[in-house]
């Protein structure tokens, strides 16, 4: 089944037609995507809390255009002033879409480098610091609330260190500020004199920016066309709008959002997604929104990304395969044609160019919205997440009120780690076992089957990742079972509130270790005094999210390792 004709048509394949179409029947009756460009809240909610305020981008593709000559004079002024490199600080909805730019474009000729920080672990705030020279390196510091603890504790670090080399009278110009009207930060950035302070459209929610000030400005930064990104978006919102009937028109948007959500609806609620290699960190921002946006409730889409594609055999029911093929890789074929042949759904979109990137993030974000209204959720709130912001806030408290961290008793002590998981075992082996034992095989579909979530609160590296992707492997051939891999706290701005709103399937997997080395967090920007350091969030981060998880019904174990993380996961890889 195809729909759409040209660049980024849309194929469903062993998806029956008639199961898509009921949807679509229902969406055209209750005149939803008329509605949703209405900015109607009663498609999702009959209240309007965080749906009539969340909306904006709807209309960002068309509004940034205004918006063109305050980025350009920013971008002329830099390379003028021969900045090399620019720093992103920022979580989340502030962060991936800018990773997807400058992995995807690369850096045009002429322009500074862009780098993003999106991590609390000291040896990575230290790598980031050894990559740049604060004399030649712009920080874009990029919040919407303007309050988020990672972002404002990674500006006041890199502040004082720029302070230190440049002086005072010439720092602010090497920050600039993206936020909400109103924000701390946008307060914080007025005092310190920051070069540039861009105030967002607030009816923007963080996961759905990726086409305003919050992607577009580090995309210009790398050189990035953003009028080609816009029109590319500007042609996929008007397929999407309500004269483009879903049942006989362009409409793929709304074909995607019904078939996400009544796959999902129907158990096949892992997303698994598949990309060619040169538009593959596209898979991050497609977790962050589908997560966050549908896993709650007790429902929720389970993206899966980064996933190695092995043989159909490995996979059970619960999968819908997402294929996104750049002309002329062809890569993937065979594999994706495998899991056809074998059965399994599959949705194919195909991609003439870098720039339908522009197009694609407008199709998922409507497709998210109408798979919301499938799901009968609200595709903009994330109720959940503060519980694990509140517990980590906790654990800071207590450690400066006593000077320690909260005592855990380990339930296993091995050479090289320990092992926190509420039963008794003797070895590696019996704590695995017993976790898999509660796995959900997903035979009833209202119950779902059961996915596993690696939460690694380690130093993000090439060999940290081959060594988690090498046990997520492991798990999916043994298991059948969906296994996604987040580095903490990076994750809980993406996964997190899945990971707690959903039907409770998931089997958490904690990596903790000891840091080789610690940085202060300093108080204000500017000041000497520190009361926290980087390695103590981290592990507060960690400490909150695994009670938050505990506190919801999940079932979580940690593993605490040594400074030698490479032994520890082969020991940890090897008991399964």
């Amino acid at each position: 089944m195809q729909i759409g004709r040209g660049k980024q048509r849309l194929l469903i394949e062993n998806l029956p037609e008639a199961f898509v179409r009921r949807a679509l029947l229902r969406l055209k009756a209750d005149r939803v995507i008329a509605r949703i460009w209405e900015h109607d809240h009663t498609v999702w909610k009959e209240t309007s809390g965080e749906i009539s305020n969340r909306l904006g981008w709807l209309h960002s593709h068309r509004e940034m255009v205004n918006s063109f000559q305050s980025i350009h004079d920013l971008v002329e002024q830099v390379r003028a002033e021969g900045y090399a490199r620019v720093l992103l600080l920022g979580m989340g909805g502030s962060s991936l879409a800018p990773e997807v730019f400058r992995r995807t474009f690369g850096i045009r000729n002429g322009y500074p480098d862009l780098d993003v920080l999106d991590s609390t672990d000291p040896g990575a705030v230290l790598d980031k610091e050894k990559r740049i020279d604060p004399h030649k390196t712009l920080f874009v510091v990029s919040t919407k609330s303007g309050s988020t603890v990672e972002t404002i504790s990674l500006m006041k670090y890199f502040y004082n260190k720029t302070l230190a080399a440049v002086g005072k009278k010439n720092c602010g110009r090497h920050f600039i500020a993206i936020t909400d009207p109103g924000s701390g930060l946008e307060k914080t950035a007025k005092e310190l004199n920051f070069r540039n302070i861009f105030l967002n459209d607030p009816d923007i929610g963080g996961r759905y920016s990726a086409l305003s000030y919050f992607g577009l400005v580090p995309a210009a930064l790398i050189g990035a066309d953003l009028k080609q990104l816009l029109d590319n978006a500007g042609v996929m919102a008007a397929n999407a709008q309500a004269s483009s009937c879903p049942l006989k028109g362009e409409n793929t948007p709304a074909w995607l959002g019904a078939a996400l959500g009544t796959t999902g609806n129907s158990g096949r609620d892992k997303i698994t997604l598949i990309l060619s290699s040169a538009i593959r960190s596209f898979g991050a921002w497609i977790e962050q929104l589908v997560a966050e946006s549908t896993g709650k409730e007790g429902k929720g889409l389970l993206p899966v990304e980064g996933e190695t594609v092995l043989a159909p055999e490995f996979y059970a029911n619960d999968r819908l395969f997402v294929y996104f093929r750049l002309a002329g890789d062809e890569t993937a074929d065979a594999k994706v044609s495998s899991l056809t042949e074998a059965g399994h759904p599959v949705i194919r979109l195909d991609l003439e160019d870098k720039y339908n990137l522009g197009g694609e993030f407008f199709r998922w974000m409507m497709a998210t919205a109408v798979a919301g209204w499938a799901m009968g959720i609200n595709p903009f709130d994330q109720p959940n997440v503060e519980s694990a912001k509140v517990l980590a806030r906790e654990v800071v408290s207590a450690y400066q009120d006593k000077g320690e961290l909260p005592a855990l008793s380990p339930d296993l002590k091995i050479d090289g780690f320990e092992v926190y998981c509420g039963y008794a075992a003797e070895d590696l082996q019996q704590v695995w076992r017993k976790l898999f034992d509660e796995a959900n095989p997903g035979e009833n579909e209202a119950k779902g089957r059961s996915y596993v979530a690696i939460h690694a609160y380690l130093r993000p590296d090439p060999e940290t990742d081959r060594l988690l992707q090498r046990l997520r492997e492991k798990i999916q051939t043994i298991y059948r079972l969906a296994v996604t891999v987040g580095y903490g706290p990076r994750f809980l701005h993406s996964t997190g509130q899945l990971h707690k709103g959903d039907a409770g399937n998931g089997l958490f997997v904690q990596l903790t270790a000891g840091a080789p080395a610690d940085l202060p967090i300093p108080d204000q920007p500017g000041g000497d005094r520190s009361s926290i350091s980087f390695g103590l969030l981290k592990t507060a981060q960690a400490l909150g999210d695994r009670q938050a998880l505990l506190d919801a019904g999940r079932k979580v174990i940690r593993f605490h390792f040594d400074r030698d993380i490479q032994t520890a996961m082969d020991k940890l890889t090897g008991a399964l």
